[in-house]
């Protein structure tokens, strides 16, 4: 599926940051070896083809870059890059060339289309049929999930079978998930808030395997892309939330967030299925065969070093209770908001995840209204795409912690009153307010109204 963000040329890498999840995908210079510049139906794309024979497609690119494109690809990534004209007469034969991990199908030497093979979950083969299955896209409401050749035979040869070959061929570079191999650890009924319910969970070498009663999900480490350690305000639980691209699917529902819940005080043994040579190269050292601790610790410690991705912990905001965290609702639900130093995590329910390089500005407001004051306020976030998260039921005494907060981070604020009265002055907190003191808003309402029709009358 298309993903749309920006495309980034460096001297040391190529990166790409998607605009959506902000994940950045980084290819270094060295590992670039082969590039393909060809048009598509929007503009040009530039495809990469790296060492590890991963393929990735850039599409949308204009005509009058290709020239300085291929330059700086010359220049500092040492990598071929290609021309091609493609195939545009609309036929559906041709011959098939296996290029490491690109299939290309092309005719009278002109590519019609271009598979990476990368993309294929499986493929089967029938007689002269091949179908070959693709990776179901989550992210888009249609996708490719299929193709069939039919492979001819074109000798008698009962041994030389084209069929047979056209499919090794395809599963060679094929991405089709086994669960092979010993199981690193399994932690055993462990409570998911989100998809609900107790699962038994298995980290194998390359992905994490969830088994429950009614679901079993496969997730590859490659589609982590981020992972949070957050405690709860009882101070007796913790949440472990993994963020994947793209997200997980239980029937016509997706989870971006998977949101686990340990108790501090459960304890865990584990001896890891790995050799002592595994955890010294691979690992370098960082894991032990024998661990023990909190159940929570030993789970963020293998997680952190199996996926090699860094786990975010709450910085320095600190709530008027002296929790890391402020209690309130979103969409119906209650939950906690987690100020964290380059976003905000809610959970429970459900898991929002919002960076601060995604926020156009935030609004404080009241959801109370009339005679006497508010003892809590609503938080909302506008992104740059235009979405709106609204965190409803602040107690009152967040304000000042939150502002400040917000106001460190540079993020904007503005009030959905409008004018140029501070908030604290809607809350009744400024200078001129006393706890003996309640303002009339009524009377304030009928002066307004006086004033104008002065001014109405000048």
């Amino acid at each position: 599926a298309l993903c749309f963000g920006r495309l980034r040329f460096h001297p040391k890498a190529l990166m790409f940051k998607s605009q959506a999840s902000g994940k950045i995908d980084q290819f270094g210079s060295a590992d670039i070896c082969e590039t393909h510049w060809m048009r598509a139906s929007r503009g040009y794309q530039l495809v990469v083809i790296t060492n590890s024979n991963a393929v990735t497609k850039f599409v949308g690119l204009e005509e009058k870059n290709k020239d300085q494109i291929k330059r700086f690809i010359r220049e500092y990534y040492d990598a071929t890059f290609i021309e091609k004209e493609p195939f545009v007469k609309g036929w559906n034969w041709g011959s098939v060339d296996f290029a490491g991990p690109l299939m290309v199908f092309h005719n009278d030497g002109k590519p019609l289309f271009e598979v990476p093979l990368p993309d294929v979950s499986t493929a089967t083969v029938n007689k002269n049929e091949v179908t070959v299955e693709f990776h179901q896209e989550d992210d888009t409401d249609m996708s490719l999930v299929e193709m069939r050749f039919y492979v001819p035979n074109v000798t008698n040869d009962s041994e030389d079978v084209p069929a047979d070959n056209f499919h090794k061929s395809v599963m060679k570079y094929a991405d089709v998930i086994k669960a092979t191999g010993d199981v690193i650890v399994k932690f055993e009924q462990v409570l998911l808030q989100t998809p609900r319910g107790r699962y038994d969970v298995d980290m194998y070498p390359s992905f994490l395997r969830l088994h429950g009663k009614s679901y079993d999900y496969k997730i590859p480490y490659t589609t982590m892309i981020r992972m949070f350690l957050l405690p709860h305000n009882d101070q007796r639980s913790v949440y472990f939330v993994i963020s994947t691209d793209p997200p997980i699917r239980q029937g016509q529902t997706r989870y971006p967030h998977l949101v686990i819940q340990f108790i501090k005080d459960d304890w865990s043994d584990l001896t890891l299925e790995l050799d002592e040579e595994t955890i010294a190269t691979k690992y370098e050292g960082k894991l032990q065969k024998e661990m023990a601790g909190p159940t929570y610790e030993t789970f963020s410690k293998v997680m952190k070093f199996v996926v090699g991705q860094k786990i975010f912990v709450p910085g320095n905001f600190v709530s008027s209770t002296g929790s890391q965290a402020i209690a309130c609702s979103h969409k119906a639900n209650s939950g906690f908001l987690y100020p964290l130093e380059k976003g905000f995590m809610y959970v429970v329910k459900p898991p929002v995840h919002i960076r601060f390089d995604e926020v156009s500005s935030v609004n404080f407001s009241r959801v109370a209204s009339g005679v006497g004051q508010s003892r809590s306020f609503d938080l909302e976030i506008e992104t740059n795409t235009g979405a709106n998260y609204i965190f409803a039921s602040i107690e009152k005494k967040e304000y000042s912690k939150l502002f400040d907060f917000l106001k460190s981070k540079k993020i904007r604020i503005q009030n959905t009153k409008g004018g140029d009265d501070t908030f604290a002055d809607d809350f009744g907190d400024g200078p001129s307010a006393s706890d003996n003191e309640m303002p009339d808003h009524y009377l304030e309402k009928m002066k307004k109204e006086g004033e104008q029709r002065d001014s109405n009358d000048d």
